[in-house]
C-alpha cells in the first residue's frame, strides 16, 4: 500500500520507554477533492529515512497497516491502528502534458443548392 501527497509536518525522532524503541511521525496531505492529513509513523532504523525530506515536498510513502488489541484496567478491550512507513521517495514534479497543436480551421464551404427532398438518400440512418 502507499500514500502520496505533500509533507505537512516532520516530527523529531522520539524514544519511547526505556527499551530503546524509536519512532518518528510525518504528516502527508493528500491531493484529492477532499484532502486528508495522514499521520505515518516510521520506527527504529526507518526513522532516519526522513532526514532527507522537507516540508512541502511531494512524496510517495510505502506503508503497512498495523493493529493492536489492549485490555484497559476496567477490562474493556480497545483497538489501535497505526500507519507504519517503511520506504519514502520524492515524487518528480509532473511535467506539463504536451498537447498537439490545434487543427487548422476547416475552410468555409458553400452549402449545396442543388439538393431536393425527393432525391434518394442511401444513408442507412
Amino acid at each position: 500500500m502507499e500514500v502520496t501527497g505533500k509533507i505537512k509536518m516532520i516530527d523529531a525522532t522520539k524514544e519511547v520507554g526505556s527499551s530503546g524503541f524509536k519512532k518518528r511521525d510525518v504528516v502527508v496531505t493528500t491531493d484529492e477533492q477532499y484532502p486528508q492529513h495522514i499521520l505515518v509513523q516510521f520506527v527504529q532504523d526507518k526513522c532516519d529515512l526522513l532526514n532527507n525530506f522537507n516540508i512541502g515536498e511531494n512524496v510517495k510513502i510505502d506503508i503497512n497497516l498495523r493493529g493492536r488489541e489492549w485490555v484497559n484496567p476496567q477490562g474493556e478491550t480497545v483497538y489501535f491502528n497505526t500507519i507504519q512507513g517503511w520506504r519514502i521517495a520524492k515524487l518528480q514534479a509532473e511535467s506539463p502534458i504536451s498537447v498537439a497543436p490545434p487543427m487548422p480551421a476547416a475552410e468555409a464551404f458553400e452549402p449545396a443548392t442543388n439538393f431536393t427532398e425527393e432525391e434518394h438518400d442511401d444513408l442507412p440512418f
